[in-house]
This record gives C-alpha cells, structure tokens and sequence, in this order.
C-alpha cells in the first residue's frame, strides 16, 4: 500500500514538472514576440515538402556536447599530448614536495593568486610558525601547483583549433551554393515561409551549438585567462544567438555569423600553438595571418555588412517585431567583444614592436614557466608581464 502511494507522488510530481515547464515553454515562445504579425508556430510546421527549426531542435545539442567532450578528452589525451611531448613539453610540471599546512591553504584559497596584503600577511605569522619569506616562498609554490603546463595549453589550443578548421570547411560546403552567401538581402526576402531548413544547414548548426555548449560546459576548467568572463559571456551570446535563429528560422543570416568567426580562430590557435613549441618565425606570420582576417571580418564585414543589414536593410524585407530587439543586441554584444579582443591584439602589437616575443595576451597574468620550479622547491618571482 505504501509502495503505491509512493510510486502514485512521483507520478504526480513529475507530471507537474513537466506541465510547469511546458507552461513556461508556451509563454516564453509566445508568436507575439518571436514571429512576424499574424504568423503563429502552426504555420511554421515542419511538413515533407518543407522543414523549420523548432524548439525541440535546441535541446539536441546539449546531448551532442558530451559527446563532443568525450571525443575531445581522446584526441587531446591520445594525438595531441604526445605530439607536444614530441615539441619537447613536458607533459606535466615536476612539483616539489609542498609540505601540508592548513592556515596557510585557507589563505591562499581565500586570496588572489597566493597574493597577500601587509594585512593578511601579518596575521599568518601570529598563526605559523614561519618567517615572511617562508610564506611568501610557500604561496608561490602552491599557485605553481595550480597552474596548468603548457602541455595541457597546447592539447587545448590544438582541439580547438582542429574543430575550427573543420566547422569552417563544412561552413563553406554548406553555404557555397546557397544565395545569401554573395547577396545578404537573401536573409529577408521571402521571411519566414520560403527559409526552409536544408539537412546541411541543420547540422552545421547541431555542430556549432555543440561546440559551444561542451566550451560552456567545460569553462571553468579550462585554463584561465585574462578574458576569462568576457569568453563566457561570448558563449552564452553565441548559444543564445544560435538558439534563437534557428527557432525563428534565421538560419541564413547565422550561417554567415558562424562562417566568419570560424576562419580568424584557425590562425590565432595555430599562431599559439607555435607559440607553445617556440617556432618564433610561423607564430609571427600565421598571427600577421590572423590579424588580418581578424580586421576584415570581425571589424569590416560583421558590423558593416551583417549587421548594417540587420538594422537598416532588414526592415523593408520583414515586418517590425519584437524579436529584432534581442537579435540586434546579441549581435552588438559580440561587436562589443571584438573591439575588447581587438585591445588586447593592439597590446600584442606594442609588444612585438618593443622589442618583446609574441605571446598569448589572454593568458593569465604571473604565471611562471615550467623551468622556474626547481627540484629543491624554490622558485622564481613571477613578474608581471603577459603569457
């Protein structure tokens, strides 16, 4: 009898988690916001002779992530940490013994990089019995601890790289005979009854999605770097971009966004794996590469093509509504982004022109090097210059 009455609440529960959600769904995706006037979702169902993006496309990708991550974790492991082993990075960074101390964790834990205040500083010396030195000595070899070889770099930058160079190859397979390619006004006309979704389409945008959902996923355990939250906020845009278009069948104009983000990423991970393995003269010249690409579509043709189209040209292809509000501003928030990238590419600039070896702007700052940890444990200061 209790078994029943069990079995008889989780069947109630579920079904009011699933009636909430649904109820959630149908008021979030309400036509008035997201269709042009007097279209409903009825109208945009799929049928054999057309096919639509629908909101049971967007949960697919989550699916497709794991999969993504657990290929990843193979090919890193199984390719491209031996092939780094090859380059000569070590595959992890010899510790010293770090004796034990739990005063000394909380605070490095509570602190910014083993970093401590005259403050903080002088409280821990009432508390261990160590000198200054020894503190300061013992932080540094902690941070060490946490901070990820150039092995683990490499193997990421190399993954990401690999899936940039594909995810652009079926891009432009997917768009080489589609109209909008050479002439965008195509992204409007016949909005939304004639934008079919075409099989190739639909899976650059599964792969896409997936992509960004394994990055989202796995974030904060990637290495950290300086743009750390400006990344994620560039991936929730980007997920929320893709989700978007497809329900709302603009695919076109997101193929064309994805298209010219794909080809500057080839060259600025390539440009760090050479970093990574010290080919001075091909890191020079694949990020001259990308710095160029970087300009023409990240800066020239994503703000005026794309979306100088959306704001002005749109409008005489599409009834006005609601939706153009959120597309616009995520479009704007990724220009945002570019220009910020776009600083830190400067700084790399200023760099190489004073003199200094081209490094990763966006890694983290203090970081030391592999070599500076010796055996016996001491290491050297960080200083505070970038990579």
């Amino acid at each position: 009898m209790f078994s029943r009455r069990l079995s008889w609440l989780h069947i109630s529960m579920v079904q009011a988690i699933q009636d909430a959600f649904w109820g959630f769904s149908e008021r979030f995706w309400t036509p008035v916001i997201w269709l042009p006037p007097n279209v409903t979702w009825n109208d945009l169902k799929s049928t054999e002779a057309a096919r639509y993006g629908t909101t049971s496309d967007i949960y697919l990708p989550i699916l497709f992530s794991f999969v993504l991550i657990f290929i990843r974790i193979i090919v890193e492991r199984f390719i491209f940490c031996p092939i780094a082993v090859a380059y000569g990075l070590k595959p992890q960074i010899k510790r010293s013994s770090l004796v034990n101390n739990p005063t000394l964790e909380k605070a490095y834990l509570s602190s910014r990089k083993g970093k401590l205040s005259k403050k903080e500083m002088q409280g821990l010396l009432k508390q261990v019995d160590m000198t200054e030195r020894q503190i300061e000595r013992w932080m540094r070899l902690r941070f060490s601890q946490d901070r990820p070889s150039k092995t683990v770099k490499f193997t990421e930058t190399a993954w990401r790289m690999l899936f940039y160079i594909v995810a652009f190859a079926y891009g432009l397979y997917c768009l080489w005979d589609k109209p909008w390619l050479s002439n965008i006004q195509h992204c409007w006309i016949g909005y939304p009854f004639e934008h079919t979704l075409t099989d190739d389409v639909w899976w650059y945008y599964m792969l896409e999605l997936s992509f960004y959902w394994s990055l989202t996923l796995q974030h904060f355990q990637n290495v950290r770097r300086k743009d750390f939250w400006e990344m994620f906020v560039h991936h929730v845009a980007t997920i929320c971009l893709l989700v978007f278009s497809l329900v709302v069948n603009f695919t076109r104009v997101g193929t064309l966004v994805l298209v010219i983000h794909d080809i500057a990423d080839i060259f600025l991970e390539g440009g760090k794996l050479m970093q990574y393995i010290r080919y001075t003269k091909a890191c020079d010249t694949l990020f001259a590469i990308f710095l160029l690409i970087w300009i023409v579509s990240r800066l020239g043709y994503f703000p005026f093509w794309i979306i100088r189209s959306s704001l002005f040209e749109a409008y005489t292809f599409i009834p006005f509504f609601p939706v153009w509000y959120i597309f616009n501003g995520l479009l704007c928030t990724l220009l945002f982004l570019h220009v910020v990238w776009t600083y830190y590419i400067l700084r790399i600039l200023w760099r190489k022109f004073s003199g200094i070896e081209i490094s990763d702007s966006r890694s983290s700052n203090s970081e030391l090097s592999e070599d500076e940890i010796n055996t016996n444990g001491s290491t050297s200061t960080p200083d505070n210059r970038d990579g």
